[in-house]
């Protein structure tokens, strides 16, 4: 697993952990512009001109506050020429926000006022209508990211603390109809396939491929990605693993409404 750090100048570095090595970390959520920044980026030490950079430093800075030295963004943390690493990555990505110590979901169309020094979460009512529509709550791959870690914590685009998962437990149920105790950690095998399936209905991913690989933490489910097959062969492959999961006949209603939606 490869994590970041801000060294002594504020710069980002990087370094390899095996498996059995990894030091606590806190990692980040985010939805991607336009401006990433990428691992040849990083390589290259070129991302500091590119908007992206900003909440990189942001996590790695608020990672730093919660006595945290290492965080993983990835954007930046994955080498996605390496077709064999993008899929070691994608294949443990539940596990790895399971794993971190701290969550950082940052909501890029959520504003706080930046003049304003009271807690933000106190001021619910000024931001919880960008929170509400916010893209975030909208992406495929924010299933996994908001359910596997225990600690999500909610940040606006002034990197003003809006809330936890389980302060705003009843605000994100209302948003994306996920039951409370979903939300507070149950274990996700205890939900039917049917139940898990209807939480990513309205899900939507930049690559169509996507729309099956975002779902393989949400099964506890491995196999191989084939970015080019097409959302149909990637739903399908999908199904056929969810197949051999206990399962009701509603799931296959669940299905159809999924793939017309992907």
């Amino acid at each position: 697993m490869r994590l970041l750090s801000l060294n002594e100048h504020g710069d980002l570095a990087w370094r390899e952990f095996s498996q059995d090595k990894i030091p606590p970390y806190a990692i980040l959520s985010h939805t991607w512009g336009t401006e990433e920044v990428s691992f040849v980026d990083l390589v290259n030490k070129s991302g500091k001109s590119k908007a992206g950079y900003h909440k990189i430093v942001f996590c790695g800075e608020q990672a730093a506050r919660d006595n945290l030295r290492y965080f993983w963004v990835d954007t930046c943390c994955i080498d996605k020429r390496n077709n064999t690493e993008l899929t070691k990555a994608i294949n443990s990505m539940f596990r790895w926000y399971r794993n971190a110590v701290a969550c950082y979901a940052y909501l890029s169309d959520v504003a706080t006022s930046a003049s304003n020094d009271v807690n933000a979460e106190i001021c619910q009512s000024a931001w919880e209508a960008d929170f509400r529509r916010s893209r975030w709550f909208t992406r495929g791959w924010t299933l996994q990211e908001l359910l596997a870690p225990a600690s999500v914590i909610f940040y606006s685009s002034q990197h003003k603390q809006l809330g936890d998962k389980q302060s705003l437990v009843g605000l994100i149920h209302d948003i994306t109809g996920i039951p409370i105790s979903a939300l507070h950690g149950h274990p996700l095998d205890t939900f039917s396939a049917t139940e898990r399936m209807a939480w990513a209905a309205n899900q939507q991913t930049m690559e169509s491929e996507d729309g099956a690989y975002c779902l393989l933490g949400i099964f506890n489910i491995f196999m191989p990605l084939i970015y080019g097959e097409g959302k149909d062969s990637a739903l399908k492959r999908l199904q056929r693993e969810i197949d051999g999961l206990p399962v009701t006949g509603m799931v296959s209603v669940i299905w159809r409404i999924y793939l017309d939606r992907h």
